[in-house]
């Protein structure tokens, strides 16, 4: 009877098959996580799996040595591992007088083994060949040692890389003359110098699938809205692509609305221009790979501000920054109203400046849209190829091309001097923008702007402006209106919007971006001379 009794139990609890296999497939799961969180490495095997998993790539390497009898290999990418550090490394890992101090049988002693040898480098115990895929990529060397189921991964990135020079697209007369190269490291070390603050926060992303691109987004703590770096925060983790180059790829990809010709992201390669904006209040996106960093949130007045402005005394940036809008409207308006004036609205010039035009345009073969259409369209062609050539020769045929064509063109009859005038003017205007992005704008509306004057005139012009307005103001940037603060009107902003105040009178940072602390200026009047005594001078 008694040992009946574990029968009668398990007949009173019959187990079913469906749940018999729940069970199995809940164990066999259980077992395969373990697997894949530790998966011992087959020494023997280890040269055959890693060679294949790179494809046998020639810069693939494996040293192969002995320690304490026991075989040890070294797998590395010469192409991504400094040279000089790695023989040192070596030597230390092999060398009989770390092996006399230090004996390696299991995972914790290799780890006090890096504490000791390796306490001032970049290591981490790997464990799975993931892990030790991606350390290698990521320019570190991997140390197999027999009978230890885990690897030692030693940072070694190749340390070469282009020095710190002047920036080429952002240049001023007066202020820092450094600018971001293509290592990040470097690029934050930029900016760490002009903010030393504990509270400037980098938070680092790797984007792309293919290419594992290392992204960082800095922020000042207790400064910028903690709204606004959740959303940028948000942003980053969903994109899912292959491949990220550039800052261009992240800014089309987290931009609020990509139809628009207006970028909605600010892109600087000056380290000065990305302190400034940090301590405002807004947020910086560094690319590995590329010097050009991104400013969010970005507002229409932004691209009209250079960090000279604020290197200069306030009369002169003031100046500078009005002669910017002023050159906008320039580089936007010129050829279209001179389409649209002499084909519908003549009665607009004086007599003396129209029978001047009309003589000029006597034998032209072509309308004045045309004429237009043509130089503005050479214009372009001239500006790219100067850009493709080699830099030798670049400027000088962009320039003679321009000269000669410009000339032979006139002289033929096929358009006028004064055409010539307007195209110069409007190409010299448009390279006032101290942004390359943001004058790609104007001249993309300039064509636009150009077959409308032909078409309505003067309303037509208007109707494109009005539909450019209302499209500014539907834009939005990291949820921030795009033309803040002048719409929003926000009257406390407009002490740093068409002209520059002096310092101590802007006492705030901008109310648009909702800044966690406002008060940025602490001085309350600027400084004046001590009182005199008694009248006396001396």
């Amino acid at each position: 009877m008694a040992q009946r009794k574990p029968i009668r139990r398990l007949l009173k609890k019959p187990i079913k098959l469906e749940d018999k296999l729940k069970n199995t497939d809940k164990l066999s799961g259980q077992i395969q996580e373990q697997e894949k969180e530790s998966v011992e490495f087959s020494f023997n095997e280890l040269h055959s799996q890693v060679a294949n998993a790179f494809g046998n790539s020639a810069d693939l390497k494996f040293i192969e040595g002995k320690r304490d009898e026991r075989n040890i290999i070294i797998v590395f990418l010469e192409s991504m591992v400094d040279a000089t550090s790695l023989k040192e490394t070596t030597s230390k890992f092999l060398s009989s007088i770390s092996q006399k101090l230090q004996p390696l049988n299991n995972v914790d002693e290799l780890s006090s083994f890096c504490k000791e040898v390796f306490g001032g480098a970049s290591y981490k115990i790997v464990n799975g060949s993931d892990e030790t895929i991606n350390a290698i990529i990521n320019g570190s060397i991997v140390i197999f040692v027999e009978c230890i189921d885990k690897a030692l991964a030693i940072n070694m990135m190749n340390g070469e890389k282009r020095s710190v020079a002047e920036p080429t697209s952002q240049t001023v007369i007066r202020g820092p003359k450094d600018s971001f190269i293509e290592s990040i490291s470097t690029n934050v070390s930029l900016i760490r110098r002009r903010i030393r603050n504990k509270n400037l926060h980098f938070e680092q992303y790797t984007i792309g699938e293919d290419t594992q691109t290392s992204v960082y987004l800095g922020f000042i703590k207790g400064i910028a809205n903690e709204a606004i770096v959740q959303e940028v925060r948000n942003r980053l983790k969903k994109i899912k692509v292959s491949a990220i180059f550039e800052s261009g790829n992240i800014e089309e990809l987290i931009a609020d609305k990509t139809f628009t010709l207006f970028p909605l992201a600010l892109n600087t390669e000056r380290p000065d221009s990305v302190a400034a904006n940090l301590i405002e209040g807004k947020m910086v996106i560094l690319i590995d790979g590329t010097p050009f960093a991104l400013i969010v949130p970005a507002v229409f007045v932004n691209f009209f501000e250079s960090p000279e402005d604020y290197y200069q005394s306030f009369f002169l940036g003031s100046f500078l920054r009005m002669i910017r809008y002023l050159s906008f409207m320039i580089a936007l308006l010129t050829p279209s109203l001179y389409v649209g004036v002499l084909t519908y609205h003549h009665e607009l010039l004086p007599t003396t400046l129209l029978l001047s035009v009309i003589a000029q345009r006597e034998g032209i073969p072509f309308p004045a849209v045309v004429e237009v259409l043509v130089m503005e369209l050479t214009f372009e062609i001239l500006r790219e190829a100067g850009v493709r050539m080699p830099r030798v020769v670049g400027q000088m045929v962009s320039i003679v091309g321009a000269l000669v064509i410009g000339q032979a063109a006139a002289e033929a009859g096929i358009i006028s001097n004064i055409m010539i005038i307007i195209v110069s003017i409007t190409a010299i205007a448009n390279f006032v923008s101290p942004i390359y992005s943001f004058a790609t704008a104007s001249r993309l509306l300039r064509f636009l702007l150009i077959l409308f004057a032909a078409i309505l005139g003067l309303y037509g012009v208007l109707i494109v402006l009005v539909a450019m307005v209302a499209h500014l103001s539907s834009l939005r940037s990291f949820g921030v209106p795009y033309l803040a603060p002048i719409a929003p009107f926000i009257i406390e902003d407009q002490k740093d919007v068409f002209v520059r105040f002096p310092f101590w009178t802007m006492k705030k940072r901008p109310k648009y971006l909702r800044a966690e602390s406002e008060k940025k200026v602490f001085t309350s009047s600027p400084p004046s001379p001590p009182p005199m005594k008694g009248g006396n001078t001396s």
